[in-house]
C-alpha cells in the first residue's frame, strides 16, 4: 500500500513503530486528491474538522499524532519595534478565540421587550437598537453574544415577542 503525506518523517516513525510495510510518498499541498488520482492508496494530512476529508470523499481511520499551537515568548529583551510586532500578533490571537465563544445575533422586537431582551441576551456591549416602520413600536436589534449554544436563548427571545432571530457565526473580534 502506498501513503501520501507532506510530513513523511513523522509518518514514517508512525509506521515503523507500529510495524506497518506501506510506501510513503511525499507530495506538496493537497494530499487529499492523491487517491482520486490514483497517487497513492491513503494519506496522512493535518485534519481539523475533516470537512476537506469528507468533501473529497475520504474519512479519518486513525490518529497518529494529536497537537495544539502554543505561542511562546523568551525572557530576552526585544526592541520597541518587535514588541509591537508581538502584540499586535497577540491581540489578533486574541480576537479569533475570542470570536469562536460569540455569535451576532440580529432580531426583531417589539420595542416594549428591549429590557427584557437585554436581560435573557449575554452580550459582550449593549445591543445597537434600529427603529422598524413608521409606528415606532418595533425595533431590529443586533448585539454580540458570549454564548456557544444558543439554542435555548432563542426560544427565550422567541416567547417575550422576538421574530426573525438570526445567529451569526464570527471571525474576528477586535477591541
Amino acid at each position: 500500500k502506498s501513503i501520501a503525506t507532506s510530513y513523511p518523517a513523522t509518518l514514517q516513525n508512525y509506521l515503523r513503530e507500529n510495524h506497518v510495510e506501506a510506501e510513503v510518498i511525499h507530495i506538496s499541498g493537497s494530499v487529499e486528491i492523491a487517491p482520486a488520482l490514483q497517487i497513492a492508496d491513503a494519506i496522512c494530512d493535518l485534519v481539523s474538522t475533516g470537512s476537506t476529508l469528507r468533501s473529497n470523499g475520504l474519512k479519518e481511520v486513525q490518529t497518529i499524532l494529536e497537537s495544539q499551537s502554543v505561542l511562546i515568548q523568551t525572557n530576552k529583551k526585544f526592541s520597541p519595534e518587535k514588541n509591537e510586532v508581538i502584540s499586535r500578533l497577540e491581540e489578533r490571537l486574541k480576537g479569533v478565540i475570542r470570536a469562536a465563544k460569540t455569535k451576532y445575533i440580529m432580531m426583531n422586537a417589539p420595542l416594549e421587550a428591549l429590557e427584557e431582551i437585554k436581560s435573557i441576551m449575554p452580550g459582550l456591549e449593549d445591543p445597537s437598537v434600529i427603529p422598524l416602520g413608521s409606528d415606532g413600536k418595533k425595533i431590529a436589534i443586533h448585539a454580540v453574544a458570549r454564548e456557544p449554544d444558543f439554542w435555548s436563548t432563542m426560544e427565550k427571545l422567541r416567547a417575550v415577542g422576538a421574530s426573525s432571530i438570526l445567529v451569526v457565526p464570527i471571525e474576528k473580534i477586535f477591541g
